[in-house]
């Protein structure tokens, strides 16, 4: 049986296939909330883009918890990279781990870059992923070595800018985003919105470069078979 959202979607006056499918125009896709609020819309839906707002705010740290516990194990060659985030005037540091597939391990939002933060980054992939990566690739940056050398010393590091494309290419969702949202307004807010794209967008990061198009098909389906299980809703038609 599907597994309801714990709180569930009782009280709310619109059905859970809407508040569930709201959540993920929003979260998976590049849209601002009117914009979400007009594809709903086109769907004799009517609903203000604050509500869709809540409804993001309200359930989509569940759903993307729900996915991680889910997550099979990624693969153990991490791809790090960090990318500078202008917010309220100040620079920050979104860093970023991926695996060899493209899979988000996890992001950081820091307002240094350096080997202290570089460190954060380690330890908090450490108790993540319950195991060091078997390679570690990153650009020339030196606080990756220095914090290497401290928190993961047997691992193979690779360090070369051309190596990293993975990474930086993992970059680009977040920079549509933050060019949506016209920027983030507070680390706080990219930090939590990320936490809850990030377990969406793997679940529907389905390369074709390497499968037919009705093996796609089929995994696209697989994809959609396992968020309605974690909302507890298929989607709405």
């Amino acid at each position: 049986m599907p597994t309801r959202l714990d709180p569930g979607y009782a009280g709310y006056r619109y059905p859970a296939e809407i508040i569930a499918t709201a959540v993920w125009l929003y979260v998976r896709f590049p849209l601002s909330l009117r914009m979400v609020e007009d594809l709903l819309a086109a769907r004799g839906i009517t609903v203000s883009y604050e509500t869709v707002r809540q409804w993001a705010r309200k359930f989509g740290p569940e759903i993307a918890a729900r996915l991680r516990r889910r997550a099979p194990r990624r693969g153990d060659k991490w791809h790090l990279d960090e990318v500078v985030l202008t917010i309220g005037g100040r620079k920050h540091y979104l860093w970023r781990a991926v695996d060899q597939d493209g899979f988000v391990l996890d992001v950081l939002v820091q307002s240094r870059r350096d080997t202290k933060a570089a460190k954060r980054l380690l330890r908090k992939l450490l108790k993540k992923q319950g195991r060091a990566p078997r390679v570690l690739v990153t650009d020339k940056l030196k606080s990756y070595a220095a914090a290497k050398r401290a928190i993961m010393p047997g691992v193979d590091h690779r360090q070369h800018k051309g190596l990293n494309n993975r990474a930086e290419n993992s970059h680009q969702p977040t920079r549509r985003r933050e060019r949506q949202m016209k920027r983030f307004k507070s680390p706080r807010q990219v930090q939590r919105f990320l936490s809850i794209h990030d377990p969406i967008n793997n679940l529907f990061h389905l390369r074709r470069d390497s499968r037919s198009a009705s093996d796609y098909r089929t995994a696209r389906t697989q994809a959609f078979a396992t968020w309605a299980e974690v909302v507890g809703v298929p989607m709405a038609a």
